[in-house]
């Protein structure tokens, strides 16, 4: 006997259509799914339904009916809880099947992960995660890497969706790994921003151009995400609009250092990168752009990176 073939979902659920899921909800429609959009912010739903002929079809429980599968791109894991358990009457769990499957690409709590994933099986609905890297610009061209946890089975039965958004797709190994190694990525990712912020601006008090220091890190050895991607395009150019927070960063980092101290594992950097950030989130205020935090360091050194 051949086995049965591996069919995937064919209508989606795609719940959070900010900066990142539009796109992604967008690639999705190209690839030939249907997409079943939900998002508290109208304009971001209409926006969503012009662009992709997504159908809205209201409330939670009417996608969880609808769909063999649910995208959540939401900001944090409280808010995938709300959104699959609920707790004002509408949620997920109220209309999704056994078998179904909820895909969590937000930037959760591993530990959270799991405990939601409990629930959903107890139920029968399958959970991954699969937290994404790489931005609005690789989430716009479907070239996200994306870290992907949970049953092998489930994730071969949603790889074609996933690859639909995504150019590198990694298995990480049991649910909440995914948001494990996304959390670590951002740590490595924030440290890499700080230790150029430092060495920017010291190059700059000490007579160099900003500029020239950022272009010779990208010709040599310190030369980083950060320096390659972010210092000419968002930082010197004063933009500070990546697309991606300052307090999803300090989140992110905040459950790095989790995962450290979890696993008795030393993380003295970690420590000091999350004091650091929590410091400028504190100075900036809510809803900066990560790639701001740089204002954060000129403010103590009293210098504007450019100037």
């Amino acid at each position: 006997m051949h086995p049965a073939p591996i069919v995937p979902p064919a209508r989606i659920g795609f719940i959070g259509l900010g900066k990142m899921g539009l796109p992604m909800a967008r690639n999705l429609s190209r690839a030939g799914y249907r997409i079943a959009a939900h998002d508290l912010n109208r304009d971001a739903l209409d926006r969503t339904c012009k662009g992709t002929g997504a159908e809205a079809p209201g409330s939670l429980k009417a996608i969880g009916e609808s769909c063999e599968a649910v995208i959540a791109m939401l900001p944090d894991g409280k808010a995938v809880r709300e959104v699959v358990l609920g707790s004002g009457g509408d949620c997920l769990l109220a209309g999704l099947a056994r078998e179904s499957v909820l895909i969590d690409m937000s930037s959760s709590s591993p530990v959270g992960t799991r405990e939601l994933g409990a629930r959903l099986a107890e139920r029968g609905v399958a959970m991954l995660d699969a937290p994404v890297s790489g931005g609005v610009r690789k989430a716009a061209d479907a070239t996200l890497s994306i870290m992907v946890g949970g049953d092998a089975s489930v994730i071969a039965r949603c790889r074609s969706l996933l690859e639909a958004m995504g150019k590198q797709i990694f298995l990480t190994g049991p649910l909440g790994s995914g948001h494990a190694m996304k959390a670590l990525n951002n740590y490595v990712s924030a440290a890499g921003l700080a230790a150029a912020a430092e060495a920017v601006l010291a190059g700059q008090r000490f007579g160099l151009e900003a500029k020239n220091v950022v272009d010779i890190l990208n010709a040599s050895t310190g030369m980083n995400n950060s320096t390659l991607n972010k210092f000419h395009q968002f930082i010197l150019s004063r933009a500070f609009n990546s697309g991606f927070s300052l307090d999803l960063m300090v989140k992110d980092l905040k459950t790095a250092v989790e995962i450290a101290h979890a696993t008795g594992s030393p993380a003295p950097f970690a420590e000091a990168c999350l004091e650091a950030w929590s410091e400028a989130q504190a100075s900036l205020g809510p809803g900066a752009d990560h790639t701001a935090v740089v204002r954060y360091w000129e403010k103590l050194a009293g210098t504007e990176l450019g100037k």
